[in-house]
C-alpha cells in the first residue's frame, strides 16, 4: 500500500533546492509535484488542490535551520498535514455500555463477515470482552456458514435463526440473547447493500432504528479508490455512521480511500484490516499512517506486535540462558515462531524504517524460514539443546533428513553461533532490558 505515493512524494521533495528559507520560487515545483502524486494516487482532486495549497501557506517564510535541508522542513510540514487529513489523533470504538450494540455496514464484498470476526477476535483478546456475533445476512449463500465458521476459529459464538425472519428480528432477538447469556458486546454482521438500492438501504436503516446501534461501522474496500469514498457519503446520509474500516490494505491500491474519505464524509477511520487471518486487524494511528506513507517506518506497530506474543517471564526465562551462554535450537525455533505470529515478514521489514525500500521488490512469502525450520527438527533432542555436538556426519545426517545440503546446515550453524553470541554480548551491556521492554504493555 501507498509504494507508488512514497515513491512520487519522495521524487517531488528533492526538487526543492535553497537554503535558508523556503520561498514561493522554490516551492512551486515541488508541491505540484506532491498534487500530482495525490491524484496518482486516486485522492479526490478537491482534497488535493486543498491539501497542497495549505502546504504552501504554511511552508512559504519557513526559516530553515542550519541543521536541516529545506526538503526536510517540507516534509514535516507534508507529513504535520497528511496526520490532519486523515483525521488527526486514533479514535476509539464504543464498547463501554454492557451490551454495546456495533452495527456493520458495507457494500457487497467488502469484507464485512471477515472483518466482524477480527473485531470480535480483537475485543475479546486485547480488551476482556465476550462478544456475540450475529448474522444478519440471510441473502447471501453461505454467509451464515461463513460466519460460524469464523466464529468457531476465535471461539466466539455465533446467533443464527433458520428460516425466512427478517434481519430486524433476527437483530432484536440476538441482543436478548446476549443480555441472557452475558455477552457485553454485540456485533451484527448485515449483508451487503449498494446504495442504490432503496429496499435494502430501508432495510439496515430499520435495523438501526430497531436497535438502536452504540456504534454503526461502515467498511470499505479500499481497493475501489474514489468509488469507496463516494458510497461512503451515501451510506452516511442514511446511516450517520460512526466510523469507517478500510479493509484488503493489502491489495493493489493507491491509498485514496485512506486519504480522502475524512475530509468527505467526516468520520474517523477506526480501524485497518488485510488479509484472511482473523488477527490482521489494527487501530488506526493517522500519525503512523504518514510515517509510512513518507517512508519513515512505524516501529511504534512493530514494537507493539512483538509486545502482544511475549511476556515477561518468558523474557526473563530467556534472558538467564543467554546470559549462561545456555541458548539453544529449542529456543531459537521458538523465536521464530513467535515472529511468524506477528504477521507477514514483508510487512513487519517494512515497519522499519528505511528498510520498507529495500524489500519493496523483493519476493519474501510467509515460508521465510521453512527451510530453517527443516533442519532444526532434523536434529536429535540431544543436537538442538546441544548445538556443539553437531559434527560432520551429524550435518549430513541433518541435510538428508530437512532436504537441504550441507552447505545450508553449516550456513544455519554459523548464524546460529553468531546470533548466539550478539544476544548475550547485548544482554550483558543491556543489564535487563529484553525483560523490561517484554513487561512494558
Amino acid at each position: 500500500m501507498f509504494e507508488n505515493l512514497s515513491d512520487k512524494l519522495e521524487r517531488s521533495f528533492k526538487l526543492l533546492k535553497g537554503q535558508g528559507r523556503i520561498t514561493e520560487i522554490n516551492v512551486s515545483e515541488t508541491l505540484k509535484e506532491v498534487r500530482r502524486a495525490l491524484l496518482d494516487a486516486d485522492v479526490n482532486f478537491r482534497i488535493a488542490k486543498q491539501f497542497t495549497d495549505t502546504v504552501r501557506q504554511k511552508a512559504i517564510g519557513q526559516d530553515v535551520l542550519k541543521s536541516v535541508k529545506p526538503s526536510q522542513m517540507m516534509i514535516k510540514i507534508v507529513h504535520d498535514e497528511l496526520v490532519e487529513l486523515m483525521g488527526g489523533d486514533k479514535s476509539d470504538i464504543n464498547v463501554k455500555i454492557n451490551p454495546s450494540v456495533i452495527l456493520i455496514a458495507g457494500l457487497q464484498g467488502s469484507g464485512k463477515t471477515t472483518f466482524s470476526c477480527k473485531l470480535a477476535g480483537m475485543l475479546k483478546s486485547k480488551r476482556g470482552k465476550r462478544p456475540l456475533l450475529v448474522a444478519c445476512d440471510v441473502y447471501r449463500p453461505a454467509a451464515i456458514e461463513q460466519l460460524t465458521i469464523l466464529g468457531s476459529q476465535i471461539e466466539v459464538p455465533v446467533y443464527t435463526e433458520a428460516g425466512s425472519i427478517s434481519p430486524v428480528a433476527i437483530a432484536g432477538n440476538a441482543i436478548k440473547e446476549a443480555k441472557k447469556n452475558g455477552n457485553d458486546v454485540v456485533i451484527i454482521d448485515t449483508a451487503g447493500r449498494l446504495a442504490i438500492d432503496e429496499e435494502m438501504m430501508n432495510e439496515i436503516s430499520a435495523v438501526k432504528k430497531a436497535v438502536n446501534p452504540h456504534e454503526i461501522l461502515f467498511v470499505v474496500d479500499s481497493m475501489t479508490g474514489q468509488d469507496a469514498v463516494n458510497t461512503a457519503r451515501e451510506f452516511n446520509e442514511r446511516l450517520d455512521f460512526d466510523g469507517v474500516v478500510l479493509t484488503k490494505l493489502d491489495g493493489d491500491t493507491r491509498g485514496g480511500a485512506a486519504l480522502s474519505i475524512k475530509a468527505v464524509v467526516n468520520k474517523p477511520i477506526k480501524f485497518i484490516s488485510s488479509g484472511e487471518k482473523l488477527d490482521a486487524i489494527d487501530v488506526f494511528y493517522p500519525s503512523r499512517m504518514a510515517d509510512r506513507i513518507l517512508g519513515m517506518g512505524d516501529i511504534v506497530s512493530l514494537v507493539e506486535k512483538a509486545q502482544e506474543q511475549y511476556d515477561t517471564e518468558e523474557a526473563r526465562r530467556l534472558q538467564k540462558k543467554i546470559a549462561k551462554d545456555q541458548f539453544d535450537f529449542n529456543d531459537f525455533i521458538a523465536q521464530i515462531q513467535q515472529i511468524k505470529k506477528m504477521g507477514n515478514v514483508k510487512d513487519l521489514m517494512s515497519m522499519i524504517p528505511g528498510v520498507g525500500k529495500a524489500v519493496k521488490n523483493l519476493d519474501i512469502d510467509d515460508d521465510a524460514f521453512k527451510g530453517v525450520e527443516a533442519i532444526i527438527r532434523s536434529m536429535t533432542p540431544a543436537e538442538r539443546s546441544s548445538p556443539d555436538i553437531i559434527n560432520g556426519s551429524r550435518r549430513k545426517r541433518i541435510a538428508e533428513g530437512s532436504g537441504t545440503t550441507v552447505q545450508e546446515v553449516n550456513r544455519l550453524l554459523k548464524q546460529f553461533e553468531e546470533t548466539r553470541r550478539m544476544m548475550k554480548t547485548m544482554t550483558s551491556k543491556g543489564g535487563g532490558n529484553l525483560a523490561r521492554l517484554a513487561g512494558r504493555k
